[in-house]
């Protein structure tokens, strides 16, 4: 038994609560179950319990055995006096306040129904990616929808985390952590790394100099990336070095080492050179994007922001000295898509936060709404069981839910796992 279990048990009053007794023949009632405590000191706090003709106001410990009060110190922690009863699963030793009272002691093994048990213990030991997986079609709709809501709020609180911290470090600099951020999209997941390296090595502000000169925003951003070192011999390419050599010294630039730019098992749209190409233009042809991202709310304009085409040379390249049949390398719809999951959204969120504004964070939800479900094999598996994505709003709380509940077993925290397991005691 886990005293996880026996939390959940207590705070569900998922066991049978008539005629109880305590290991001492106390007549008990339950008027209050009490709240729980995320803090130190006893389990729940504000109880109310009568015992036997007494009513008693303070706070419930709970423990496996009853034996553990003392093991975990609780027997000369005055912290714990104020505790009313005990809740065990059993009881073997009695335990006692600081000032030598005892403690009245409620066992729950002989009151929980099995199915429960059952049913917990098949949640614990499934070794399916989504434990509860033969279970779901027993979820209402309106318990999901419930659920997804406080999944993507979840989900967006821990985007923003990263985001506040960075922008302390920057003294809420919005456009150079947001900047810092765009770059680390473009990396997608195997490029993240060196992208981020490469906006920390060239600042926004550097950029901003230069903005409306394409090829020296180009040789800025492949210079930083390590790509114009050695010997090229396209004329653009050899712009690009001799524009370099001059930033470089002037700015007194730091580069980002070559070899950490991954190609394996990357289609060539999205070699490292494209993507850097793609960022530069967008760089070059966005003024002020931050500020316009915060103020827009219309998901086609937000889209357009990013509809941008690099110089001529990477329509008929897509690595350096190296000619392809011509295409033109903008960015596609998805990969704008994850911009807008990935950066936009976290950062409206955060803004909004930062400027308790309702609005901006409803806005926020909404581009997610409005925005096309993901594929990938997390979402591909909740649609093999059945539970269909419409928008990036419901994805993103099902990549949630499997990432911060399914992957770490908290059935006992998540709304669907206290469904399943509320139904079977009934």
């Amino acid at each position: 038994m886990q005293e996880k279990l026996i939390h959940f048990i207590w705070q569900n009053l998922l066991f049978n609560t008539s005629n109880l007794m305590g290991t001492e023949s106390e007549v008990i009632q339950i008027l209050q179950r009490g709240t729980i405590n995320t803090h130190a000191g006893p389990d729940f706090t504000n109880a109310k319990i009568k015992i036997n003709d007494t009513v008693w106001a303070g706070n419930i410990e709970i423990h496996t055995k009853s034996g553990e009060w003392k093991l975990h110190g609780h027997a000369t922690d005055t912290a714990y006096d104020n505790t009313i009863l005990h809740v065990c699963w059993e009881s073997d030793l009695p335990v006692y306040r600081t000032d030598g009272t005892k403690i009245p002691c409620l066992t729950l093994k002989e009151r929980v129904d099995k199915n429960l048990l059952h049913k917990y213990r098949y949640l614990m030991e499934s070794v399916k990616e989504i434990p509860c997986s033969s279970m779901l079609h027993s979820i209402d709709e309106f318990t999901w929808i419930l659920w997804k809501e406080r999944l993507v709020v979840e989900r967006l609180e821990q985007k923003t985390e990263p985001i506040f911290k960075e922008l302390e470090k920057t003294k809420y600099e919005w456009q150079q952590v947001f900047y810092k951020s765009i770059a680390r999209t473009f990396g997608l997941k195997i490029n993240t790394q060196p992208f981020e390296n490469l906006a920390n090595n060239l600042p926004l502000k550097i950029l901003s100099k230069h903005r409306d000169n394409l090829n020296q925003i180009e040789a800025l951003v492949f210079g930083v990336a390590g790509f114009l070192n050695g010997d090229l011999t396209d004329e653009y390419c050899k712009s690009l070095q001799k524009e370099y050599r001059f930033l470089k010294k002037k700015y007194q630039l730091a580069e980002v080492e070559k070899s950490n730019w991954k190609f394996l098992r990357l289609m060539p749209a999205n070699f490292p050179t494209v993507r850097l190409a793609q960022f530069a233009a967008l760089i070059h042809h966005s003024h002020n994007l931050f500020s316009k991202i915060i103020e827009e709310n219309d998901m086609q304009k937000i889209r357009s922001f990013f509809k941008t085409v690099p110089s001529h040379y990477w329509e008929t390249h897509y690595l350096f000295d190296e000619p392809s049949p011509k295409r033109i390398k903008k960015l596609g719809a998805n990969a704008i898509q994850n911009i807008i999951i990935n950066t936009i959204v976290p950062f409206k969120f955060a803004y909004a936060k930062h400027k308790d504004d309702e609005a901006m964070q409803q806005n926020a939800f909404d581009l997610l709404e409005k925005s096309g479900a993901e594929h990938n094999s997390i979402i591909n598996k909740w649609y093999e069981l059945g539970i269909i994505s419409k928008n990036s709003f419901q994805t993103q709380a099902l990549l949630q839910l499997k990432n911060e509940y399914c992957n770490k077993k908290l059935c006992l925290n998540c709304t669907i796992g206290h469904k399943l397991l509320k139904n079977e005691n009934r």
